[in-house]
This record gives structure tokens, C-alpha cells and sequence, in this order.
């Protein structure tokens, strides 16, 4: 090897490091220095963008951005393998960017330590050239696949639930976007809440390893990308599948007359339903936590599964799973003031609304639910 073909940014481990990149005719050493002059922003440091972050770091990505603003919990370590127990607590990034310097040392690492939303969503995303959406949420994945069109970066997207994933390229020019497949986020309660259907935790590998694959080809420029594909995945089946898209000429975004001309923050799709467009009667954890104080004769339902149950529950509460609610019903005092809750308050809405729909006027539903009670007043009890 010649000393001007090693010339440039790389040091003489760095060519050990990056050897095996630099054997392959598709990448050799001016693929692996594009790459090291490369930007690339994960949207998200969870269950995707740990396997994304791991790769993108140990591949040579110049600079890599984590945007996200929680904190690591206990119940994120199935998954999201870029933490330890030891990061409980810690916010995600700070973890995130020390787990990556162990890894490769070169890459800088930048960090965006807060929520997305429409006016920092531009700033954020205009210093990189592939954005990765690593959410787990509607009104975030709807509003980087938004900037990314109107900012010409590509967008490399995925999603899991339960057993099923998908990956695709949108914000390609000429390829379809996100709204191309779907225009509009799902109505509130359309969808069940993304912490309460659960994952495969080692789905989100198989899923974000495909984005990372991606996200480095469009940067090498080589292969054939997931532009104007989708890819599934039923990790039950093992099996792949593949749709067509297309790019749609009436695509409020992307189309031939746009509508969406600046970006807006979605409403929240997993946020509490609406009984016949009547707003949920709603308790806070504040407001219960006085009533009890106050010996209020209230029936609290708890309508998680019988597993969360055994993990923790509110003194004194009564467990009706909510998919056996409707056939319990009768078996509840109507006269009696009752206060439902779940995990997260999604569910326990749902029952809500059941309730009032035969005739139950005195119910409530407990906001934020179990987690937001431990959070606000029992710092020992489980979280999950």
C-alpha cells in the first residue's frame, strides 16, 4: 500500500480497525473515509437505536447524534442493549455516548438531550446527512419524516411491535415519504400504547441492524436501498416480505400540491380515547392520593393483566382485566364512585368509557396511571 493511498484521516490503527471494510471492493478506503466524514442523526436512543448506535459507532461514522431526552429505566434493559443496570436513571444520552466511546474513541459523538418537536426540529436535523428514526411514538415519526422531506435528508425509517417490524427509505427525491403510506397519524386510541403491547426484545436488533445496513449504503452510495420497498418482518414466522411503494402524486407532503408546508406537531395517538366525543372524567395522582387521605369511599378498578397486577397495585383495588370488563360490569356497584386505572392510563380510559356507556356517572380515569402514582408518591414501588 502506497503512502498516498493511506493519506488523509486515517492513522495506522485506524487501518486495522477499519481493515475489514477496507478489503471489501465496495467500500476499500475512500468508502471508509466517506464514512468517516460522515453525520448521521439517530431520532430515538431505545430499542432501535441501540443496535444502530453500536454499529454506526463501531463502522466509523464521523459524527453520530442521539436525540432523545428520557431517562433509563428498569424496564428498557430487555431491549435497549446499549444500557446496564448500573444506568438506571441516568439520562439515556449521557450513557449512550460513554457506552460509544468504549467502542470507537474517533467518533464524535453529539448530543441532543431534548424532546423533537417542530421548532427545533430543523435546527436539529440540518447539520446531518441521514436521519435515522429510531421513535417508538406517532407525533415524533410523523414529524421527522416531515423535516426530512422539506430538508432533503434522507430518512431511514423502523418500527417494531410485539413480534413484527418494518424498515424503509422515505424523503428519497422521486420516492415515496412516510405520508405516502400513510397521510394522516391514527386517531387517539386507534392503536394500542407502544409500552403497553410489548416486544420481542431481541426484535429491535434484527430491525435497527437493517437501518444501520441501509443508512451505510446510502452513504457509500452502493446496493440497492429500501427506496420504494418495505420490508416486514414476523419474527414468529421467521419470515420476510416486501411491498411496492410508490411515491403518491396527492401526498399532502410530498405530492404534486403539497399541503403541509411547515411542520406541526401531531397530536399524541396513544393519548386517552373518548367515550361518543365525551372528554374522559380524569383523577390525579394528587387529587387521589387527598381523597384516600381523606377516607373517600371510592372503589379503585384495576384493569392491567393478571402479571401486572402481581408486580405492583394500588391498597385496596379490585382487578378486572379490561378484556373482561364488559362481562363483569354487572358485578360493579353503580351507586359507588370508582376510579380506573392501568399502566400508563390508556387502557383504564378505554374502561372509563365502557363504564359510562351502561350507565356508570361516577367514574373516573387515574391520569398518567400505576406509573405515573409510583413516580409521584411511591418511589419503592416496581416499575415496569
Amino acid at each position: 500500500m502506497t503512502q498516498d493511498l493511506i493519506s488523509g484521516p486515517f492513522q495506522p490503527k485506524e487501518l486495522v480497525r477499519y481493515s475489514r471494510h477496507i478489503l471489501l471492493p465496495e467500500v476499500g478506503l475512500a468508502g471508509q473515509r466517506r464514512l468517516l466524514e460522515s453525520r448521521v442523526l439517530i431520532v430515538g436512543a431505545g430499542g432501535l437505536g441501540s443496535p444502530l448506535a453500536f454499529y454506526l459507532a463501531a463502522a466509523g461514522i464521523g459524527r453520530i447524534g442521539l436525540a432523545d431526552f428520557d431517562r433509563v429505566d428498569l424496564s428498557n434493559l430487555q431491549r435497549q442493549i446499549l444500557y446496564g443496570t448500573d444506568d438506571v436513571g441516568r439520562q439515556k444520552v449521557d450513557a449512550a455516548r460513554e457506552r460509544l466511546g468504549q467502542i470507537n474513541p474517533h467518533v464524535d459523538v453529539r448530543l441532543h438531550p431534548e424532546r423533537l418537536v417542530a421548532a427545533n426540529a430543523r435546527d436539529i436535523l440540518s447539520d446531518y446527512d441521514v436521519v435515522i428514526d429510531g421513535t417508538d411514538n406517532f407525533p415524533t415519526r410523523y414529524l421527522v419524516n416531515d423535516a426530512c422531506v422539506m430538508l432533503g435528508k434522507p430518512n431511514v425509517y423502523g418500527s417494531v411491535f410485539r413480534f413484527e417490524g418494518q424498515v424503509s427509505v422515505f424523503g428519497i427525491p422521486g420516492g415515496p415519504c412516510y405520508r405516502c403510506l400513510y397521510p394522516d397519524p391514527p386517531e387517539a386510541g386507534a392503536v394500542p400504547n407502544c409500552a403497553e403491547g410489548g416486544v420481542l426484545g431481541v426484535l429491535p436488533g434484527t430491525i435497527g441492524s437493517l437501518q444501520a445496513t441501509e443508512a451505510i449504503k446510502l452513504l457509500l452510495g452502493k446496493g440497492e436501498g429500501l427506496i420504494g420497498r418495505l420490508l416486514l418482518f414476523d419474527a414468529l414466522e421467521m419470515r420476510f416480505r416486501e411491498l411496492k411503494l410508490r411515491r403518491n402524486p396527492a401526498c399532502p407532503l410530498c405530492g404534486e400540491a403539497p399541503t403541509i408546508l411547515e411542520l406541526t406537531d401531531q397530536a399524541v395517538a396513544c393519548e386517552a380515547p373518548a367515550a361518543a366525543g365525551a372528554p374522559i372524567p380524569e383523577i390525579s395522582p394528587a387529587e387521589l392520593r387527598q381523597r384516600l387521605a381523606q377516607g373517600a369511599p371510592l372503589c379503585l378498578l384495576d384493569v392491567r393483566t393478571e402479571w401486572e397486577w402481581a408486580i405492583c397495585r394500588l391498597d385496596g383495588a379490585r382487578l378486572i382485566p379490561i378484556h373482561a370488563l364488559a362481562g363483569q360490569v354487572d358485578e360493579l356497584d353503580r351507586s359507588a364512585e370508582i376510579v380506573v386505572y392501568c399502566h400508563l392510563g390508556r387502557r383504564s380510559a378505554t374502561g372509563v368509557a365502557l363504564l359510562r356507556g351502561r350507565g356508570f356517572d361516577r367514574v373516573s380515569n387515574l391520569t398518567g396511571g400505576i406509573d405515573a402514582w409510583a413516580r409521584s408518591f411511591e418511589p419503592g414501588m416496581p416499575r415496569y
